[in-house]
Parts: structure tokens; C-alpha cells; sequence
């Protein structure tokens, strides 16, 4: 019955390929960290841009599935840059650190004024490392923030940005007692600070907070300790950090078992409860909130590349796309400084595989995400994707 909780001991550096949430892991305490840096190297606007696509090739057999899916999602993107010209240099890192490091530091050296990855937290830190004299900016592909700052900017959905919106939406929706239910693992601590720091930036209030272990003895007492946390502040709303790959099964069971029941209480998840496709049974997160790309653009792309390559892509690949839009928007200004730290992190964002998205300038991202439910096994979108920044969740 708990067998899904052996996926929280996997090695921390894994990637969960079908539910586009990067595993989050622990970095090389090297990292750059802080603000981003505003320079970066001068391009020639009259040729090709020199971009290098760092990816995992030569690792395992699902390190080589993912990198031909970003090598793919990134040539896709170049198609659509008009007359924007972008000289993709692929280098393969084998989801290993020390090589990301080294052929980071060969691309530079090549020519890259920039470089799209690696996938991996330690890898895409060790990377950034490597280049960060030279002032190359870093697109990685990871989620991870505290690898962010510096000359790396991370592509990946972040705890933080799915935090704001879904608090942000249920302040407004009169939901904002809040007590946060998480695991005490690297994932679920991120996940506390980020509600946590929603929270107070919206002006709601944190009702109580109650952890657990990756065990199934810790996920049972913590129940009857939501139930009495939920009762005593007189809360409104629980959001919970775990996923369909790990507790949430087991919560989505016993909490309303327990009495911790809609419509008093409003369940909200960090994670996307809609996939695996199997997680719309559980009765358990029936009218249950959580959020999610912009499903048209997310549509749009996985046909554009079905279409170009015979098969869906990884939830993953549409970060490549993202990075190349990114990238070529800029470059289409005509300008030499069009790479640089201050360029990437302009107001105005970008579009994507997924919708709008822009880089902060601490290195992390802020995406356009649509508030959605389930109701009788179905998702409904509550609040739409904001098709520019300004707009709601913002």
C-alpha cells in the first residue's frame, strides 16, 4: 500500500520525467548565488549567434531520451526566430558535474555567448562556475533556486512562483488561513519557505505548520496533527508540498477520513495533481486547487512537436524552446548586448512552450500559470493563464 514513498529515496539529482517538477537537490555550496550579474559578452549582430545546447548525453538511457528531446525542442525554437540566426553547438555532459564544467568551459572558449542547460542542479552550478570569469550567462534547465544568482538563471518551474499564484488566488477567494502540511526532505523544505513567503506577500496568514518523515509511521501521525492544527486556528485552507509519487495518495485518503473535509477545508497542492492521470481518481483531491502551465500554449507545442518528430515530447523539453524564444527575442533587437544579465531579466518576459515566462534578477523565473480543480475526476481551470505580466497572479 505504501510502496510510492520508495520514490522519495531515489537519488536526489533525478529528474521525474512525466510531471515536468524537477526533483529538487542540493548544490555545490560554490554557487554563485545572489543578484545576476547585468554584463555579459558582446555578440556580433551580422552573424550566426554561437549558442551552446549543454545536455546529457552519453548518460543513461533516460539522461539520452531527455537529451534528444531538449536537443529537438531547441531546433524547433530556432524554426520559429524568422531571420534571427542561431548557431546551435551541442555538447554532451553525461548528467555528470564535473563534465558539465569542462565542456562549458570548452564551448566558451569555442565562441558561445551563451549556454542553454545542463539539466541537473550540481551540473548546471559547476557549469555556471566554470564560465562565470568569462561572463557567459547560464540558461539551465533546472528548478533548483539555490543554485540561482550570478550568471545562472534557472528555466524550471520554481516552488516559489507556483506558491504566489495559488496563495495569491486563494486570498482573493477568501481562503487565507492557511496551515502547510510538508515533508522533511530537501522538496519539502523549499516548498514550506516558498508558501511561507507567499503568505506573507499576499497578506494571508500561516494557521500552523506540521511536518513528517518519508516514512509511513511519520505520514500516519501526522494526520490526527493536521486535524487538531486545522481545528485550533480555525483555518480555512491546507497546502500540502507532497506529489502523487510520494504522500499524497495516503493524505488524500486519511485526512478526510479524518475530518478534514471540504468545503470547510480548502485543499491546495504544490505539485501538479493532475498527473499522473490516475491521481483524478483519488477522492480525496476532488475540488482540490493546484496550478499549471498555460494549457493552450502547452498544447500547442506538444502538436508542433509530434508533428516535427513523431512523438510527444518529456514535460521537460519545452524548457529548450523556452531558452532558444528567450534567446532569439533578444537577439532580434539588433543590438550588441542583446546576451547580457540586464537584457535577460527585461519586464516584458517572453513566450514559450508553456506561455509567458521572464527571469528575475536572482537567477529564478516567474511563469504564467493558470489556477485549476478537479471536479468528478476532470480538471477545471478556475483562472486562466495571464497572457502578459501585469495581469492576475502578478
Amino acid at each position: 500500500m505504501f510502496a510510492f514513498l520508495r520514490a522519495i529515496r531515489k537519488p536526489w539529482h533525478i529528474i521525474s520525467m512525466p510531471i515536468f517538477a524537477l526533483i529538487l537537490a542540493a548544490c555545490d555550496p560554490t554557487s554563485l548565488g545572489g543578484s545576476a550579474t547585468s554584463g555579459g559578452p558582446k555578440i556580433d549582430t551580422n552573424a550566426p549567434v554561437p549558442v551552446a545546447l549543454l545536455i546529457p548525453r552519453g548518460g543513461s538511457a533516460s539522461d539520452e531520451l531527455l537529451a534528444q528531446n531538449l536537443e529537438n525542442a531547441a531546433r524547433l525554437a530556432i524554426r520559429d526566430l524568422g531571420g534571427v540566426q542561431i548557431d546551435l553547438r551541442i555538447y554532451a555532459t553525461a548528467g555528470n558535474a564535473a563534465q558539465a564544467a569542462s565542456v562549458a568551459s570548452q564551448a566558451v572558449n569555442e565562441g558561445a555567448k551563451i549556454i542553454l542547460g545542463p539539466v541537473y542542479a550540481e551540473a548546471a552550478n559547476a557549469a555556471g562556475n566554470a564560465v562565470a570569469s568569462q561572463g557567459v550567462n547560464v540558461l539551465a534547465f533546472s528548478n533548483n533556486p539555490t543554485i540561482a544568482g550570478g550568471n545562472v538563471f534557472v528555466l524550471g518551474p520554481t516552488f516559489d512562483n507556483t506558491a504566489s499564484r495559488l496563495v495569491s488566488y486563494a486570498k482573493r477567494s477568501g481562503r487565507d488561513r492557511i496551515v502547510i502540511l510538508h515533508a522533511q526532505d530537501v522538496a519539502g523544505e523549499l516548498g514550506r519557505s516558498a508558501i511561507q513567503k507567499a503568505i506573507a506577500a499576499n497578506g494571508a496568514t500561516q494557521s500552523g505548520v506540521v511536518a513528517y518523515s518519508n516514512s509511513q509511521e511519520s505520514v500516519l501521525a501526522a494526520v490526527p496533527q493536521v486535524k487538531a492544527t486545522m481545528d485550533s486556528s480555525g483555518a480555512n485552507a491546507l497546502f500540502l508540498t507532497t506529489s502523487s509519487a510520494t504522500a499524497l495518495p495516503l493524505f488524500a485518503q486519511l485526512l478526510p477520513e479524518a475530518g478534514v473535509t471540504s468545503p470547510a477545508t480548502q485543499y491546495i497542492g504544490l505539485t501538479r495533481w493532475d498527473i499522473p492521470v490516475q491521481t483524478l481518481e483519488l477522492s480525496g483531491v476532488q475540488g482540490g486547487w493546484f496550478a499549471l502551465p498555460d494549457p493552450g500554449a502547452t498544447s500547442a507545442f506538444r502538436q508542433r512537436y509530434t508533428a516535427a518528430y513523431g512523438n510527444g515530447p518529456l514535460d521537460i523539453a519545452g524548457l529548450s524552446f523556452d531558452g532558444i524564444a528567450a534567446i532569439g527575442s533578444l537577439v532580434q533587437s539588433g543590438k550588441t548586448d542583446a546576451l547580457t544579465g540586464a537584457a535577460l531579466t527585461q519586464g516584458a518576459g517572453f513566450r514559450g512552450a508553456s506561455g509567458i515566462f521572464r527571469l528575475r534578477a536572482d537567477g529564478t523565473n516567474e511563469r504564467g500559470l493558470a489556477v485549476a480543480s478537479i471536479r468528478n475526476q476532470q480538471v477545471v481551470v478556475l483562472e486562466a493563464a495571464p497572457r502578459a505580466f501585469g495581469g492576475a497572479g502578478f
